[in-house]
């Protein structure tokens, strides 16, 4: 109901039930309202406008006032909109129809703003709701035909059948039974599709009263059947009064009085409980037909007087107040007073007249209006075309200006990164040349050491020690003593020429230099006493030489691995891996020893293992360490070939 304001019967409409929503609910949003603030709080003022709609309408106009205060203060739109929504049911129910249209048509280019297109189709249907309470069919039908529309472009299957339902009745209430049967039926098969039984309830009705108005009386007894059927499953009280009042009127006109009387007094009363005076009108209507076809006049007299008393005063039941005048001049004809019974008839025929001409002069006022905004709508849209063309010139130039400019830009984004590429690539470059230089510097200095010691501490050594052993035979030792001291020196000298060779063919290994890495690390190793640590070699794929500078730098990184082994590992094995495949070298040196945490960055802070890093940075390759405390130690080296 918040969306449609559906009219179901010809005879009369329904409006909103009376009932106590949760007030729990209300509790919880008013608690909400100290909390929120913005487009939060105007939310909840449309909350309790509506919550409030049905258990105090003065607080929920003020919570809708409210919304529309604030929504406007914070530009707001969409709860703007909703506010005059809300508050126009509410002046609905009031009927106080004229209030109720000037608030929709508030609401009306808001939703044209927001591009709300079903909001505006829900406008139109409730526009139309109301127009039809008033008896402005043509208006009426206006308003849901273009309601019709939309939902149908959005496939809305719900809002195409209400706008059926309510286009059927309107052509009822003109007398357009056949239309009217039409659009009911479409509206059915639509709500039987959507399994959508409170609509169905209401339709039956309506399909029930054109019958009847044909006095096709079986077709309208099984439809009349079919609403109070539905309504009293879903308790729907509205429902239910109206399936009952319309059902008394058929059993009025099957002269099935005891029937009648006791489905319009039960319609009557849930009415009474609703406050729709419409409903109850209709209702008296009834009753008073009853009353006159059972020939008591006092209580039709009683019935119909009081049904005008309600009638007259309100604004939606023009129908009602005419049905009541041609009961009165049908009493008043029953009861040979001709004069009085001349009365109603015109009373009736002036208000039934009333109800068409008025609609049909405010619908050739309408049709002037139309074609005159047509001709303006035309005169604007060819200034607005006139606009767009100048407009789309604009856009294009601009479209131009700032492509060139986007372009321009790329041009200067794309040069800037590319003297960066180069910038980097020099970096780079320079980067490896001075680690080239330095590592080169480095070798030629133990090459240069190597033969130094080699050439000229190993043959000072040598000489030396041949010296003295020619001055052996010449020396007269006066005691054993002396003798052994002498071969003392020579031995220390002797020893000395083979830690000059040794330390020569570590800083420049020979055999390196003669069969590659492989050999030079398997001499390496096997010069480390086993009985310090077993060491075992695993090579693969180095049969031929390759690059001297990886060979010479993954020598010394191996060395130096295994000098930490020896010195702080404490291990009894080490395992050494070297294996060469198309895309480069792998070396694994893996140790049973104490291990470290590899996870503690200080732990990689020596000299030792920062060297082992940049040689193999140098090598643009990649060292990982994988250890921790009585785990041993896995170093893995691989360098791209």
């Amino acid at each position: 109901m918040r969306y449609f304001l559906i009219p179901l019967l010809a005879v009369f409409f329904i409006h909103s039930a009376n009932a106590q929503p949760g007030n729990k609910i209300i509790d919880s949003l008013e608690k909400l309202v100290s909390t929120q603030q913005d487009s939060a709080l105007a939310k909840t003022y449309n909350e309790l406008t509506w919550q409030y709609r049905l258990v105090d309408r003065i607080r929920a106009i003020e919570y809708g006032n409210k919304a529309i205060e604030l929504a406007k203060k914070i530009h707001f739109p969409a709860s703007i909109a909703q506010a005059y929504n809300d508050l126009g049911i509410i002046y609905y129910d009031e009927e106080n129809y004229d209030t109720a249209i000037q608030l929709y048509q508030q609401a009306m280019p808001i939703r044209q703003q927001l591009r709300d297109e079903l909001g505006i189709a829900k406008l139109y249907n409730k526009i139309g709701v109301v127009y039809q309470r008033e008896g402005k069919f043509e208006n009426a039908e206006d308003a849901q035909q273009k309601a019709l529309a939309i939902f149908k472009k959005y496939n809305n299957d719900f809002g195409v059948s209400y706008s059926l339902n309510n286009i059927g009745i309107i052509n009822q209430n003109m007398g357009r039974y056949d239309e009217a049967i039409k659009y009911q039926e479409e509206s059915i098969a639509l709500k039987e599709k959507i399994r959508d039984k409170i609509g169905l309830a209401g339709s039956y009705v309506n399909v029930g009263n054109i019958y009847l108005l044909q006095k096709n009386f079986g077709k309208a007894r099984e439809y009349y059947t079919k609403g109070v059927e539905i309504s009293r499953q879903l308790g729907n009280k509205e429902y239910l009064s109206n399936a009952l009042n319309n059902l008394g009127n058929f059993y009025v006109q099957t002269k099935e009085y005891n029937n009648a009387v006791q489905a319009v007094d039960e319609s009557f009363q849930i009415r009474q409980t609703l406050g729709d005076t419409k409903g109850m009108v209709s209702c008296l209507n009834n009753k008073a037909s009853v009353f006159l076809d059972e020939k008591k006049f006092d209580s039709a007299e009683t019935t119909l007087r009081f049904a005008l008393q309600k009638g007259v005063t309100a604004v939606n039941c023009r129908l009602e107040v005419s049905q009541a005048y041609l009961e009165f001049a049908k009493l008043y004809e029953q009861q040979n007073k001709a004069t009085q019974a001349l009365d109603m008839y015109k009373l009736y025929a002036n208000t039934k007249d009333s109800i068409y001409t008025d609609g049909l002069s405010k619908n050739f006022a309408s049709q002037e209006v139309k074609y005159k905004t047509l001709e303006k709508e035309k005169q604007i849209q060819e200034q607005q075309f006139q606009i767009t063309k100048r407009n789309y010139f604009i856009w294009a130039i601009s479209g131009l200006l700032l492509l060139g400019g986007m372009l321009g830009y790329s041009s200067y984004r794309r040069y800037r990164l590319h003297q960066q590429a180069k910038l980097q690539a020099e970096i780079v470059k320079q980067q490896d040349m001075a680690t080239r230089a330095v590592i080169s510097a480095e070798e030629n200095e133990r090459k240069r050491i190597a033969a130094e010691l080699h050439d000229g501490v190993g043959q000072m050594m040598s000489a030396a020690k041949m010296n003295l052993s020619s001055i052996e035979s010449e020396i007269a030792f006066t005691s054993e003593e002396q003798k052994t001291r002498f071969d003392k020196v020579v031995s220390l000298i002797d020893e000395s020429c083979g830690e000059v060779r040794t330390v020569s063919h570590n800083m420049m290994p020979n055999a390196l230099l003669k069969a590659g890495l492989a050999l030079a690390v398997r001499e390496f190793i096997d010069k480390i006493d086993e009985a310090v640590i077993h060491i075992s070699l695993h090579s693969e794929g180095l049969n031929e030489k390759i690059d001297s500078n990886i060979e010479t730098v993954l020598y010394r990184v191996i060395q130096e691995c295994v000098n930490n082994v020896i010195k702080h590992a404490a291990a009894g094995r080490l395992d050494i891996s070297l294996i060469k495949d198309e895309e480069g070298v792998h070396a694994v040196i893996e140790d049973n020893g104490r291990g470290f945490d590899a996870r503690n960055k200080s732990n990689f802070e020596g000299i030792g293992l920062k060297n082992i890093q940049s040689r193999i940075n140098y090598l643009k390759g990649t060292v990982e360490w994988d250890s921790a405390p009585g785990k041993g130690t896995v170093v893995a080296i691989y360098v791209p070939l």
